[in-house]
């Protein structure tokens, strides 16, 4: 028997499921509401802050508290998913997102809000690397799971563009509550279909467990990695706190290490990252994730800053974008039956790069038509073709008893890599700012600012030469079955 066959999951022996496609539209809709509800609250921090008197500190945790929690517990929440049932933690999930919606939505105080959120971020933990556990344990490796991911990376795209548009319009006829209200249908809906569309999965070995002090490590360092990029654009990253802080995440980091090494159920298997298919896949997602990030600092602060775009407006002209992505992630599932991953990864990140690029000549003078849609059209082209192919890449191989924990550290390494992306581009727009003081120090930053989301595009194509050489089409290599 071959190392693919001896590695290929155990659900590609059973009957294919006829729930699938409509599971699937249910688990894309989760998928779609954690990142509409980041999106849309984003537009309502300023109008949140002024109603409930919040000072700029304590309403920038509106958005932090929630990234830190969604970031920190997305290994735990895989791991649980994958031990306790992924139908389960999934449910569990959608109804704690219900929950704190209500919450939130009826907060008359800072502090309130501030804990909705927080929890907002443990709903999401629970439900984003579980919908995508449960959609690898549905659709087998191949044709299939890249029409299923595919779908799944589309919707996020659209997802990101329609939250500014409804936040911007929620905000304008309704007032902030209803940013939250929103959600309370969809999640009614999705916690009624979910004991009907989905099929109950879990690591069925006797002798693995949650592995506490693997846990407790991996959320602290994960957690804390979270918390000093949010904070390291504001307080310096050479300010004594934040290297004190670095220092105790590398510790914590070494610490978790050394204990999944001598663990039964260690959190960060180290099979996973055997091959170089998996590890090019996630260390690809946290570079795409800089730039998607990175590049909606730079065009939010710029539309809105210099501009003076009503959020509506800004939403608009973001709006080819979406379109370009599913177009990309069609296109995308497309060439990988035929094709190997790299060169459909390859293509990505060249669009990504060359759409930053041409979004480096934005300015007050430059007109849209001819600077900003051609840069938006490549970018959203690169931004919905090159998920599709690194969420493939990261959970190739990857056995039943993973599916949760593998999914789990992919979207970590997407939040992850979108906090990188939004501090290093926040400090080098500030940088400039401060330098220059005026428009032209804003337009300067702007543009440092694209330029440096055009260098986290060329890091990608280096990293994927180096790390996907080895993918073949159809049945990529595979990650080695613990025994």
């Amino acid at each position: 028997m071959t190392l693919a066959e001896s590695a290929r999951p155990d659900s590609a022996a059973r009957p294919a499921d006829p729930r699938r496609w409509a599971a699937l539209v249910l688990l894309c809709t989760a998928n779609f509401m954690v990142i509409l509800d980041a999106q849309s609250v984003i537009m309502g921090v300023p109008l949140i802050a002024a109603d409930l008197g919040l000072s700029p500190v304590e309403a920038q945790w509106i958005l932090s508290g929630n990234l830190l929690t969604f970031g920190g517990l997305l290994l735990l929440g895989g791991r649980a998913a994958d031990l306790l049932g992924r139908r389960k933690v999934f449910i569990l999930g959608t109804a704690l997102f219900l929950g704190v919606s209500v919450l939130s939505a009826l907060a008359t105080a800072g502090p309130l809000l501030l804990v909705a959120r927080a929890l907002h971020g443990v709903s999401a933990a629970l439900m984003a690397p579980t919908a995508l556990a449960i959609l690898t344990d549905m659709f087998p490796e191949g044709r299939e799971r890249n029409r299923a991911l595919a779908a799944w990376s589309g919707i996020a795209a659209m997802g990101a563009t329609i939250g500014l548009l409804l936040g911007g319009a929620l905000l304008g006829w309704f007032g902030w509550p209803s940013l939250f209200y929103v959600n309370v249908p969809v999640a009614l809906l999705m916690l009624v279909l979910s004991p009907v569309l989905l099929r109950e999965s879990r690591d069925a070995s006797a002798h693995r467990g949650l592995g506490v002090a693997g846990a407790v490590l991996s959320t602290a360092a994960l957690g804390l990695l979270v918390y000093l990029l949010v904070e390291a654009p504001e307080q310096g990253w050479t300010s004594f706190p934040i290297l004190g802080l670095a220092v105790v995440f590398v510790v914590l980091t070494g610490a978790t290490i050394a204990v999944d090494r001598r663990s039964a159920a260690p959190m960060l298997p180290a099979r996973l990252f055997r091959s170089p298919i998996v590890l090019g896949g996630n260390v690809l997602t946290v570079l795409i994730a800089m730039l998607a990030f990175g590049m909606s600092v730079v065009l939010s602060q710029y539309s809105l800053g210099v501009l003076h775009y009503t959020p509506i407006q800004f939403g608009l002209s973001q709006s080819v974008m979406p379109i370009a992505s599913v177009v990309g992630a069609y296109a995308a599932q497309k060439a990988l039956a035929r094709l190997s991953i790299r060169p459909v990864v390859v293509s990505a990140f060249v669009l990504l790069a060359i759409g930053s690029v041409l979004l480096i000549r934005i300015s007050p003078d430059a007109g849209y038509l001819t600077t900003v849609l051609p840069g938006l059209v490549l970018f959203g082209l690169g931004l919905g073709g090159g998920p599709v192919a690194l969420v493939a890449a990261a959970l190739t191989g990857v056995t039943p008893a993973d599916a949760g924990i593998a999914s789990g550290i992919n979207v970590a390494a997407f939040q992850v890599g979108g906090a990188l992306g939004v501090a290093v581009v926040s400090t080098i727009i500030a940088g400039n700012m401060a330098a220059t003081p005026g428009p032209a120090g804003a337009l300067a930053g702007f543009h440092a600012g694209m330029a440096a989301c055009a260098g986290f595009g060329v890091a990608g194509l280096v990293v994927a030469f180096a790390l996907l050489r080895r993918g073949r089409r159809g049945n990529l290599t595979a990650v080695p079955r613990p025994h």
